[in-house]
């Protein structure tokens, strides 16, 4: 029963770390049902920004994590005015080969400005150590914070899209993007609106990232077929969806590697072949609106 409660603190530390790293991509590939295998990219322009700023500036931990998002969003928007939306209308083929592109550009430019070596990062000393339950029971500090920080964000972008009025022309223009237009809303300016709070999101995670994960140039395609994993088996453009699916997927991950190792990664992709024949769109899929 301890090892049973150990595994599941485990699993849905992880399953925060997940949540982090795949709900800006449910947001842009649900939402405005851009394709864009860049995401992770992004996720590592923070990582390594924050890096940076810690190790290299001395600045405060929380300081640098906050300096890191705004500047990975702002490098996302650049590439979104730039790149991003020449491909917004075209096939999906075409933003996969676009992003694949940039993932690639974004990889090769940390290896020389950082170099290819692992990237390992100072965190407060309130943040390091583990919280005891007992004698056998403990979890990392760190890993609470990531939880904690996992819960938040559900319920803000829960309410947003729910409860206030940019939430619903979201919805709108993901229902029906041509009957909202009519209506009147700018649905370019929503959508860079989600682009720009789905790269914010990467560079969060991409942050917070470093200290569970490590960080180097290969980041971005260690973790980006897991973002898509989760975004798939919870539904694209569901928060609630993304946020369930990272921590089934994060429970079942580390479960399978703690009681039966030698399946490696198997559970994961059994569990989302079971979901999705039972439910294509995921677990709380929503239609697409497409930019």
């Amino acid at each position: 029963m301890v090892n049973f409660i150990g595994v599941v603190i485990d699993g849905v530390s992880y399953g925060a770390l997940l949540f982090l790293l795949s709900i800006g991509l449910s947001i842009t590939l649900g939402m405005m049902g851009f394709v864009n295998l860049a995401h992770t990219a992004l996720a590592i322009v923070g990582g390594y920004f924050v890096v940076s700023f810690t190790n290299y500036l001395g600045w405060p931990f929380s300081i640098s994590v906050l300096a890191a998002v705004v500047l990975a969003t702002l490098v996302g928007m650049i590439l979104e005015r730039s790149l991003f939306q020449l491909v917004y209308r075209r096939s999906p083929l075409a933003q996969v080969l676009l992003t694949i592109g940039v993932m690639m550009i974004v990889g090769a430019s940390v290896t020389y400005l950082w170099g290819p070596s692992l990237q390992l990062i100072q965190i407060p000393e309130v943040l390091t150590g583990r919280i005891y339950l007992g004698e056998e029971i403990s979890f990392s500090r760190y890993r609470l914070l990531l939880l904690v920080i996992s819960v938040v964000l559900l319920v803000v972008l829960t309410l947003a899209l729910d409860k206030t009025r940019f939430g619903s022309m979201v919805r709108a223009a993901v229902d029906n993007q041509r009957v909202a237009a009519a209506l009147g809303i700018p649905i370019q300016k929503v959508f860079m609106v989600c682009f720009a709070v789905g790269t914010a999101l990467a560079g969060l995670g991409g942050a917070l990232g470093v200290e569970a994960l490590g960080l180097d140039p290969a980041f971005a395609i260690k973790y980006l077929v897991l973002a898509l994993l989760v975004v798939v088996v919870g539904g694209a453009g569901s928060v609630s969806g993304t946020f369930i699916a990272a921590m089934g997927l994060g429970f079942f991950d580390i479960a399978t590697k703690y009681y039966l190792p030698d399946l490696g990664s198997f559970a994961m992709y059994a569990i989302m072949i079971l979901i999705l024949m039972a439910r294509p769109q995921g677990l709380r899929g929503l239609k697409t609106g497409g930019v």
